[in-house]
């Protein structure tokens, strides 16, 4: 018991051996997860390795499930092909001149199918009439034997007009195999030529498939050289193998000891592929990982011992310092610095701390300037509030007595003004709708219509979805201004302006068009310069806030307070056709068109 209780003060007193204590507990899980690990390993690499050559078993049988599709679909279009029905109808049962003849031009066109299709290896073409076996391989040959005709009407019967796949020791009639009937070594599609009169004396079509391409086809599936891969019949006898097997020579032993077994269909045929792996080219892996994983565990353990100690030594100096300044920097004094070379996170804490007490500092000698300039702001924000209800206050007098004097224009001029000031103040709220902008912008409009006596007429083109979208006050009310001014004063008639909103994809976009004078292209290059600088430059923006600058005063101002309220997203597009049109669009985030999107300018901007 006092051995547990002088142990736990050592833990408690030392921070060394905390450390090294982590460090072990640290690994202690992954000690016990490699072990287990290692008694897991056997049957994970057996499960995928399984899967694996499962997936790339099937693959290859849908393959050649595939393949054999292919030749029996390339030997139905032999069987229909009507040339060759043709001249196998002509040819008599004598061999005479034409018939040897027309016997050549078949030999000709299966040449040619077997010079496209590399996996077969034969074509024959079996006369039933004249007893003729036309061969790609042997040419034409008469059969003269009734015992072998009687074979391949046999055949015939057999393999119908759908066709079937014979063995080459598959036994056709009695003892007669179709090895010694054809002499063919590989399996063989067969099938008759006349598929709308099928009897024993029809034409029969055999198709010899290529046992080097199948077996090429087969090795490609192997993973490793020790595995064997054998393609099986329906009756399990071996069409080909791996070890290269005469083909349906019998019965293969596929459980032998020592090795896994693994199956696949051919989806359209009973045949099989079978795949045996040796098992110690699976396990045989694990035996290294066992080692490795034994090695580890014993390098970390020793590598927690020595890193413990390592860290503790490299810690403890530099506490001792960041906490010496701490309470220096708590007790006042902000003029101490902690020296350091180091190149890691407590060089980079010390550096901090650094330049957190010159902050500090600053701070502080700042705070009363500070102090200053927001009592000069307020007192500004004051003014900018009486000045308009003063004028709001003026211009209702005013209009009042222009009633009484029946001045009809010049008092609709004076209550459009008025209304307009009045919305302006809007009890301090920043934010109008799109709807309510545009009736606050009508107001300032028909003020400017009256004093240029109707020049210019106004629509508005409000896309119903817009409506309800907040937006800063008083936004579009100087692209308004650059119009008027600009675009519209020098016509005495016909000017035209255009107020559009509308959503395209993620943004709201208004737009200011005016029919006036334009901009020539050097004067309009400069303009879109110098927005677009003032645009990708925070600092300028800022810096333009602080300044006074009256080239292009009203398009700064809507391109910084955009910036300012709705983040970098925001955007000011000018284009213009000098004596046609000018056109000032405004693209905003729909995410920041909130009612309370308000906020302090430099924050947007951050």
């Amino acid at each position: 018991m006092r051995f547990f209780r002088w142990l736990y003060n050592q833990y408690i007193r030392s921070t060394q051996i905390r450390l090294t204590s982590s460090f072990l507990l640290v690994l202690l899980p992954l000690v016990f997860v490699s072990l287990y690990a290692n008694d897991r390993s056997r049957q994970i690499v057996l499960d995928q390795t399984l899967s694996q050559a499962q997936n790339n078993l099937d693959s290859q049988a849908a393959h050649m499930d595939l393949t054999l599709k292919n030749v029996e679909e390339l030997s139905r279009m032999i069987a229909l092909d009507k040339t060759l029905l043709q001249m196998l109808d002509q040819a008599g049962p004598e061999l005479t001149p034409q018939s040897i003849i027309q016997f050549t031009e078949i030999l000709n066109r299966l040449w040619h199918v077997t010079s496209i299709s590399q996996i077969l290896s034969e074509i024959s073409v079996y006369h039933a009439k004249s007893g003729t076996v036309v061969s790609t391989k042997n040419g034409a040959k008469r059969i003269t034997l009734a015992d072998q005709k009687e074979v391949y009407e046999q055949l015939a019967l057999s393999s119908g007009i759908g066709g079937t796949y014979v063995l080459p020791s598959q036994k056709i009639m009695k003892d007669t195999t179709f090895r010694e009937l054809s002499g063919s070594e590989m399996v063989s599609l067969v099938r008759t030529m006349d598929l709308s009169a099928w009897s024993k004396h029809s034409n029969l079509l055999i198709v010899t498939l290529n046992k080097k391409k199948l077996n090429e086809l087969i090795l490609s599936a192997l993973p490793s050289a020790g595995t064997h891969l054998y393609l099986f019949e329906k009756d399990g006898n071996i069409i080909t193998g791996s070890d290269q097997p005469d083909s349906g020579t019998g019965f293969i032993n596929v459980k032998k000891e020592g090795m896994l077994r693994i199956q696949a269909e051919l989806p359209s045929y009973k045949w099989s592929l079978v795949m045996l792996q040796p098992e110690q080219e699976i396990y045989g892996q694990t035996g290294v990982v066992r080692t490795y994983t034994y090695l580890i565990i014993v390098i970390s353990v020793l590598l927690s011992l020595i890193l413990s100690w390592w860290v503790f030594i490299r810690i403890a100096s530099p506490l001792d310092r960041l906490s010496y300044g701490m309470k220096e920097l708590s007790s006042g004094n902000y003029d101490l610095r902690l020296d350091t070379t180091r190149k890691d996170e407590f060089g980079y804490l010390m550096k901090t701390y650094n330049k957190m007490a010159r902050h500090q500092k600053h701070l502080i000698e700042d705070y009363y300037e500070q102090q200053l300039r927001l009592a000069n702001t307020e007192l500004k924000f004051l003014q900018s509030q009486i000045n308009p209800h003063f004028l709001y206050n003026t211009l209702d007098s005013i209009y009042w007595m222009v009633k009484n004097y029946e001045a009809e224009e010049i008092s609709e001029m004076v209550l459009n003004l008025s209304r307009f000031f009045r919305l302006s103040l809007n009890k301090g709220k920043e934010a109008f709708t799109v709807e309510e902008t545009i009736s606050h912008l009508h107001y300032y409009i028909r003020v400017q219509q009256i004093r240029f006596l109707d020049s210019f007429t106004v629509s508005y083109q409000i896309q119903e979805e817009s409506k309800t979208i907040p937006v800063y006050k008083l936004l579009l009310q100087p692209l308004v201004e650059n119009a008027l001014l600009h675009g519209l004063e020098r016509k005495q008639e016909g000017g035209e302006l255009i107020i559009s909103s509308y959503l395209e994809e993620e943004y709201l976009v208004l737009s200011v068009q005016d029919n006036g004078d334009g901009i020539n292209r050097e004067r309009l290059d400069y303009i879109q310069q110098e927005l677009g600088s003032l645009a990708q430059n925070k600092a300028a923006i800022l810096h333009d806030m602080e300044r006074t600058i009256h080239d292009l005063y009203g398009l700064r101002n809507v391109l910084i307070r955009l910036k300012m309220m709705y983040g970098p997203k925001a955007d000011l597009q000018l284009e213009s056709e000098e004596g046609v049109e000018t056109r000032i669009t405004l693209f905003i985030p729909l995410d920041s068109c909130k009612s309370e999107f308000i906020m302090d300018g430099k924050e947007r901007l951050a």
